[in-house]
């Protein structure tokens, strides 16, 4: 596999629950969404099903993350798992992403680490500093930089300068900026020192999900 800073120029997350905008079934539009977005380019993508409106049956979402899992494999696109490290484990899924609450790093390590890289959520600098020290951890996302919706229990927006906050006290592990991000402000994110952004809505809610992709593709390159 790449090193993880080469594929965090465009780093799309989704479950479910980013889909519920559309008609039909929620599981079947996710897996439409991500079959585009991987035709038109993006670099990784986090299976994130989670939240009140998201799927609750632990089969059905073992099977979805199994047919996500195989479409990025068709092109070679890495799979990221959101906190579950089980079903991270158990379908062989190229990385695993933990929160400041989900499960401590060193057991998500000591379970998976041989074969999945581990990134972590940073909303602070003292957590970007721990970040940084912690051999174990190959990547942050850092955000939220503006407003979302997309989460039901966002942290407080950390605003652009934060990026430039972290890589001004030497963290020179890769970040990945999330929270709000669109096409008119990827350059301005990667200019002050993200290797990437991550979106959910801004490709969920895409009109024109090749356009949209082309364009923060172009912006954060």
């Amino acid at each position: 596999m790449k090193p993880v800073h080469a594929f965090m120029r465009l780093y799309f997350i989704a479950g479910t629950q980013d889909c519920l905008h559309l008609d039909g079934d929620p599981a079947q539009n996710l897996l439409n969404i991500l079959q585009q977005a991987l035709q038109s380019g993006i670099t990784c993508y986090q299976f994130r099903e989670k939240g009140k409106k998201a799927l609750q049956d632990p089969d059905k979402i073992k099977a979805l993350a199994i047919q996500c899992r195989d479409l990025c494999r068709q092109y070679q696109v890495p799979f990221v798992v959101n906190d579950d490290v089980q079903l991270a484990i158990d379908i062989g899924a190229d990385g695993i992403h933990v929160g400041q609450t989900d499960m401590a790093v060193a057991d998500v390590a000591a379970l998976c680490h041989s074969h999945c890289f581990i990134g972590t959520s940073v909303n602070t600098l003292e957590q970007g500093i721990a970040a940084q020290a912690n051999p174990l951890i190959d990547y942050f996302g850092t955000g939220p930089i503006f407003p979302t919706q997309s989460k039901e229990d966002p942290k407080p927006v950390v605003g652009v300068d934060f990026v430039s906050t972290i890589r001004a006290h030497g963290i020179d592990k890769p970040i990945v900026a999330i929270g709000g991000v669109t096409t008119q402000t990827a350059e301005e994110l990667r200019r002050r020192g993200a290797n990437g952004v991550a979106v959910i809505s801004a490709i969920t809610q895409s009109a024109d999900i090749a356009k949209t992709v082309k364009e923060l593709l172009g912006n954060a390159q």
